[in-house]
């Protein structure tokens, strides 16, 4: 198992999200999970594939013998004095051949990223001083659960912070940090309630995915605590309109929100990843609450400018700026 372990350690060198190892016909593929997508490595035979996957599930005290079945399970690594948890995913298909998915969790002191826009993370970090509900939204690694710990640390430093998430993302000791477990009946509702008596200064609130949690969500806003989540919307109008499908009231948002964030990672000309914001505050989010014409399903005309400004200043290329151009 040296050679899983180089790669794993690769993976944790350069800050992979996710590790596949998936079967394909007769051998195993293996990729990774990165701000450019999903990316192969390599491929290995069947019998190394099995092997590692049975590894794997041994030390993260998963059941071996069942290759069928869905399971979880965890493991700790650790490279170059870094702990890292990994959180593992199986199942089977059709025939019987496993898939296994790892999901790197880093500490939240080893994650970083580079604004495009300097002032952007300023502007944020103004609206979390409001308390209320803030929103974001964007693809799968593009960085929202690193923004929310980034604005809550800083906004409630030496305050009760709760986050639940489905699965914790990032390990912060100075939150309390639950997990969603629906066996368990510790859904995000359930985990919710619980935190209202816990009384906590803010919530992270990994994902608004139902009626249930979205209504909690705004309960929590509205007696007076500041909550940070994300919604699954291709723009920040798309995330108004999101949460108004999940049964939420215009008048609830209107006296709750109090802004609407859609991010992305992109490439830059130094070979490092900056992030880009677009964001809904103020009258400008108000009108949009309000009235649903005022709703265009695109992202907002600053976005082009922010792109248009990194290529000027040669920071993104005019090529990533076309590709990120509908967000």
């Amino acid at each position: 198992m040296q050679n899983f372990s180089a790669t794993i350690n690769e993976c944790i060198a350069n800050r992979i999200s996710d590790l596949y190892v998936l079967p394909l016909n007769e051998q195993y593929r293996m990729l990774y999970h990165n701000v450019q997508g999903v990316m192969t490595t390599k491929k290995i035979s069947l019998d190394a594939g099995n092997q590692l996957i049975s590894y794997l599930k041994y030390r993260a005290n998963m059941a071996v013998s069942e290759h069928r079945r869905p399971q979880v399970g965890a493991l700790i690594m650790e490279e170059k004095g870094e702990i890292i948890n990994l959180r593992l995913s199986s199942v089977g298909d059709y025939s019987g051949k496993e898939s296994l998915v790892i999901r790197f969790i880093y500490s939240f002191e080893s994650i970083s990223h580079q604004q495009l826009i300097p002032n952007q993370l300023g502007m944020l970090q103004q609206l979390v001083q409001h308390r209320g509900l803030i929103l974001f939204s964007g693809p799968m690694g593009s960085g929202k659960t690193t923004t929310m710990y980034q604005l809550a640390r800083k906004a409630m430093k030496n305050r009760v912070v709760m986050t639940i998430e489905d699965p914790v993302e990032i390990e912060e000791k100075n939150f309390i940090q639950l997990q969603v477990n629906n066996q368990a009946n510790m859904s995000y509702d359930q985990l919710l309630k619980v935190g209202l008596r816990h009384r906590p200064e803010a919530f992270i609130i990994g994902e608004i995915r139902d009626t249930l949690t979205a209504k909690m969500a705004i309960r929590a806003a509205l007696s007076g605590h500041l909550v940070l989540s994300t919604v699954h919307a291709k723009n920040v109008f798309g995330v108004i309109s999101r949460m108004e499908q999940l049964g939420v009231e215009q008048s609830y948002l209107a006296q709750v929100l109090t802004g609407v964030c859609y991010q992305r990672l992109l490439p830059t000309t130094q070979d490092s990843i900056a992030v880009l914001y677009d964001l809904l505050a103020g009258d400008q989010l108000n009108l949009a609450v309000m009235d649903k014409n005022n709703r265009p399903n695109r992202m907002t005309a600053q976005w082009s400018n922010y792109l248009e400004e990194g290529v000027k200043k040669c920071e993104i290329t005019r090529t990533t700026a076309k590709t990120y151009q509908e967000g």
